[in-house]
């Protein structure tokens, strides 16, 4: 709980009581220190209005907060460490509401071992299973692969084998979709350093310029 000790000449701000939240400021704290003090409820019930109308005051943009009155009050309570014993408009919070620890949340599962192909690739193969053995399914898994061996590329080595491509997507796909009748196209390594590039452009040009 707070607690505002009196002050005795000259006071280091480690030396006063902790501030919950420092935006108010010191003398707003001092109101809420008092307001702990006041036995009357209905007295106390006062101030603690009164707090609300001046942190209000001194924070106009909250205003444009949705249920700003509600936010003040939270804040008022949180000020006096959750001990204040007021009449309030709204639901009275508990620290445990505050500090207690969120929800782990579950990371995506992904496939690490084929993560340079990107997931957005991954999910069209696994929606590709789903479709009929024809022509189109043919042609959309071509389409997939010669995507697949460009990213391959980009992460990877210089050249790879077509082969390796087609075992991947059986290997993928659980050995669902046939690659027996694919061809892929010839990509070219694209994967360049765009530093050594401008460089390159500026030694080009100090060449043209010795030139002339």
């Amino acid at each position: 709980m707070y607690v505002e000790e009196p002050e005795l000449g000259m006071q280091y701000n480690t030396q006063r009581g902790e501030m919950r939240i420092p935006e108010y400021g010191r003398n707003v704290q001092k109101m809420v220190a008092y307001c702990l003090t006041v036995e009357d409820k209905e007295h106390r019930n006062e101030v603690a209005h009164s707090i609300i109308d001046v942190i209000g005051n001194l924070n106009p943009h909250l205003r444009d907060v949705p249920d700003y009155r509600h936010k003040l009050w939270d804040h008022l309570f949180i000020m006096s460490g959750f001990k204040l014993d007021v009449d309030s408009p709204y639901p009275i919070p508990t620290e445990e509401n505050f500090v207690s620890k969120p929800e782990l949340l579950e990371y995506p599962k992904r496939n690490l071992r084929f993560r340079y192909y990107g997931k957005v690739v991954l999910g069209m193969l696994e929606k590709v299973k789903e479709m009929e053995d024809n022509d189109e399914r043919l042609a959309i898994v071509t389409a997939i692969a010669n995507q697949m061996k460009k990213n391959y590329l980009a992460w990877n080595k210089d050249t790879v084998e077509d082969s390796l491509i087609l075992s991947d997507i059986r290997t993928i796909t659980n050995g669902i979709i046939n690659t027996d009748d694919i061809t892929l196209a010839h990509v070219a390594q694209t994967k360049k350093n765009p530093r050594s590039q401008n460089n390159n452009r500026g030694k080009n040009n100090r060449r043209k310029h010795y030139k002339k």
